[in-house]
């Protein structure tokens, strides 16, 4: 059975997206889907985290959905309290949204993401977010904080 490939000018629209203009369209569809959950529920909703569902403890992520939740519903301090990156992720994607949409209007393709996270703000917010985890998984395994 022969195998139908896609048309030349499908293959080259794929082409024109960037990896950006990818990321950061599912980036506000999980903003837009953040502001559309109440708040009210937030905290009684299943464990989605692998890890924490195998070891009862939080990894550097846990509590994400929670802030960005809190944070559309204008609840900073929830969300602060939920996962402190949680404000920090919403506005990169943002910014990220923002600049691959000027690239678009101007008539260029945005850099690709590879390019984008090589950043050294990004690898320090990288590194940032992952001490936090590490952090907040010390302090609640030696009792210091309450596991989320």
């Amino acid at each position: 059975m022969p195998t139908v490939s896609p048309s030349p000018d499908l293959r080259q629209r794929a082409a024109a997206v960037s990896s950006t203009e990818v990321t950061a369209a599912i980036g506000v569809g999980g903003i837009v889907i953040a502001a559309l959950l109440p708040a009210g529920g937030i905290e009684d909703g299943p464990v989605i985290c692998p890890f924490r569902a195998l070891t009862g403890l939080p990894c550097p992520g846990c509590g994400l959905t929670r802030s960005w939740v809190y944070l559309m519903h204008g609840d900073v301090g929830s969300s602060l309290a939920s996962n402190w990156f949680g404000p920090v992720l919403i506005a990169a994607i943002v910014v990220l949204a923002v600049v691959a949409g000027r690239s678009r209007l101007s008539g260029r393709r945005p850099a690709d993401l590879d390019k984008l996270v090589k950043n050294p703000v990004v690898l320090g917010l990288f590194a940032l977010f992952v001490a936090h985890g590490a952090v907040r998984l010390i302090l609640t395994m030696t009792g210091v904080i309450d596991p989320i």
